[in-house]
C-alpha cells in the first residue's frame, strides 16, 4: 500500500497592525541609536540600543510568517515557516483524534463556537477569499479548534479516513 504525502505552504496575509508594529519597531529603534549619539546617556543608553536591537532580531521575522501543511496518512502537522528561515512545528494531530470538522461557517460547528473552553489556532492565509476549514480535535488537557486552508487531496483522504467527523458542506 502506497503512503499518502501531501504538502501545502500557505502565506499568511499581512495585515496593517502587523506593518504598524513593524514600523513602530524600527523607528524606536532609530530614535534611541539617535539618542544615544547625540545625548549624554552613557552606558544606559547604550544598553538601550543594545535591548531594542535583540528585540528588532527576534521580533522582526515574526510578521512574515507561512504555514506549512503536512499530511501523511492522517496525521497532519503544521510548520510555522517565520521569514522563510525559522521553522517551527506548532500543530500536530491524527485523524483518529478528530471530534468533527467542517468549513469554519458551517452550521455544524456552531455547538463548538459557543464554548469558551476550547483554544482557537488560526493556521489560515486570513484572505476572505480562500475557504477555510475549522477542525475540532481532542487533546490530552484540552479541545483545540483548528482553522487550515486543506486543499482537495486532504479533504477527501480525511473524509475517506473519519466519514462521520468531516463535513465538506
Amino acid at each position: 500500500m502506497s503512503d499518502l504525502y501531501t504538502e501545502i505552504i500557505v502565506k499568511r496575509k499581512t495585515q496593517f497592525k502587523d506593518v504598524a508594529l513593524k514600523i513602530l519597531l524600527i523607528a524606536v529603534t532609530v530614535l534611541a541609536v539617535l539618542a544615544s549619539l547625540f545625548t549624554p546617556l552613557g552606558i544606559l543608553g547604550f544598553l538601550l540600543v543594545v535591548a531594542l536591537l535583540i528585540a528588532d532580531y527576534f521580533l522582526l521575522p515574526t510578521f512574515d510568517v507561512e504555514y506549512e501543511y503536512l499530511y501523511v496518512n492522517g496525521e497532519l502537522d503544521v510548520d510555522k515557516i517565520m521569514s522563510k528561515q525559522k521553522r517551527k512545528r506548532v500543530f500536530s494531530a491524527d485523524v483518529k483524534d478528530l471530534e468533527i470538522m467542517a468549513p469554519t461557517e458551517s452550521h455544524a460547528l456552531d455547538a463548538y463556537n459557543q464554548r469558551s473552553d476550547i483554544k482557537t489556532y488560526d493556521y489560515s492565509s486570513r484572505e476572505e477569499e480562500n475557504k477555510t476549514y475549522t477542525m475540532i480535535v481532542k487533546g490530552d488537557k484540552e479541545m483545540k479548534r483548528v482553522i487550515f486552508e486543506p486543499n482537495e487531496v486532504i479533504l477527501k483522504d480525511m473524509k475517506r479516513m473519519a466519514p462521520r467527523e468531516v463535513n465538506l458542506y
